[in-house]
């Protein structure tokens, strides 16, 4: 066997099983710590758009929660017009992209496509400091956009007719116009965000869609 040949092979090896392995994602037990810089001037003009288009926010610190877990230019989002439950610390353009979905894109499909207002959106939350959950060999152990408060799953929309349609069971479901819904606020996801992640990706996204202002652009 030539030597470079078994060089790869101890290098795979060393990848595979026996090597070092990244230190596990978490925010550290003493808790947040603030960081004091200037606001730069793109968060502003983010700020800025949100109070134009009448959301109302908080804006937030900047924090090192450890781990890795740093959020700036961040805001909790009060009301965009519609409730949306779980929803921690985003980074501003996240929410602005988000507020603009569900205003100019979910809102109107329900409507149009569904029949009935859209009066709640469920969410599995924004910010968590973890790793990537599901992803490949390659992005194991990476850093999660959430971690970053840079993404938000959606679950489901509740309609004032008392629907409550999920992406779980709505996504393939019997009813075409539950489908076209789907594609429609989908379609519209994938211009609004760097990544966009469903049920189709694989099986960790079977009961929501992933969006984040990330890598990209990602549309799946």
């Amino acid at each position: 066997m030539r030597r470079g040949t078994v060089l790869l092979a101890l290098f795979l090896a060393s990848c595979m099983g026996g090597g070092d392995r990244p230190a596990p994602i978490r925010e550290r037990k003493s808790g947040p710590i603030t960081l004091n810089r200037p606001t730069p001037r793109e968060t502003q003009q983010c700020f800025t758009d949100l109070s134009r288009e009448r959301v109302r926010y908080s804006a937030l610190p900047d924090r090192d929660f450890g781990g890795g877990c740093v959020v700036t230019g961040a805001v909790q989002l009060i009301d965009i017009g519609v409730p949306v439950t779980n929803l921690k610390s985003m980074r501003c353009p996240l929410a602005r992209s988000f507020a603009g979905w569900v205003r100019f894109a979910v809102a109107p499909a329900a409507k149009q496509i569904l029949g009935s207002e859209l009066v709640r959106v469920e969410s599995f939350g924004s910010y968590s400091c973890r790793a990537i959950i599901g992803g490949n060999a390659a992005a194991s152990g990476r850093m999660s956009e959430h971690g970053l408060g840079n993404a938000v799953d959606v679950g489901a929309f509740i309609l004032a007719d008392g629907r409550k349609v999920r992406v779980e069971t709505g996504w393939k479901s019997d009813d075409p116009a539950v489908r076209q819904f789907f594609q429609v606020i989908h379609n519209s996801a994938c211009k609004r965000f760097r990544t966009v992640l469903s049920p189709d990706y694989n099986a960790a996204h079977y009961n929501h869609l992933h969006l984040d202002m990330g890598r990209g652009p990602f549309c799946a």
